[in-house]
């Protein structure tokens, strides 16, 4: 596996959960440009095909004409500004899903150098598991984990005790 330092043991923890619901089998379509997580989910024998940078809250085509039946979006619905247009327009029937919880003692993150590198949402799981709900989600499997940093201080001494992440399977409910 990958060393159990970051960003590889929230990685270990996410290909863990991901092939605890996914078979090798499955067609994957991952939110977001190639990135490490997606190549690390091809070099485990996983079909993966990632969006092409689309700003996917004013164009969801690639959800829409896709034929994955498993959409993955690790770490990006807290960037968008209308997740729930995005969730509604998924056609797969499973969904793997992480977001970085919100932290009661840090503010939302936001990049001083990158516009587009910020995050509109930080949910708290409930608000994530309504909003999944309200798109016709099922949600099957859940996992929250901490994520320390090596640093001194009152906030990283929190955040080795407080959950950072949060790790969601869910399947599309049918009418």
């Amino acid at each position: 596996m990958y060393e159990n330092t970051y960003p590889e043991k929230r990685f270990n923890l996410t290909l863990t959960f991901l092939k605890k619901h996914v078979n090798q089998n499955d067609s994957i379509l991952d939110l977001g440009v190639d990135n490490p997580f997606s190549k690390i989910m091809k070099r485990e024998g996983f079909s993966v095909k990632n969006t092409s940078g689309e700003d996917l809250d004013l164009d969801q085509s690639a959800l829409q004409n896709s034929t994955a039946n498993v959409v993955t979006a690790f770490e990006i619905f807290e960037h968008l500004l209308n997740p729930f247009t995005i969730l509604g327009n998924i056609k797969a029937d499973k969904l793997l899903i992480s977001v970085p919880l919100r932290l009661w003692f840090a503010p939302a993150y936001r990049s001083k150098t990158d516009k587009w590198d910020r995050h509109y949402h930080e949910f708290e799981d409930w608000q994530l598991d309504w909003l999944l709900e309200k798109t016709g989600w099922k949600i099957v499997d859940r996992q929250k984990f901490t994520h320390p940093v090596k640093k001194i201080g009152f906030r990283p001494l929190l955040r080795k005790f407080t959950d950072r992440y949060y790790l969601v399977y869910a399947e599309k409910i049918r009418k």
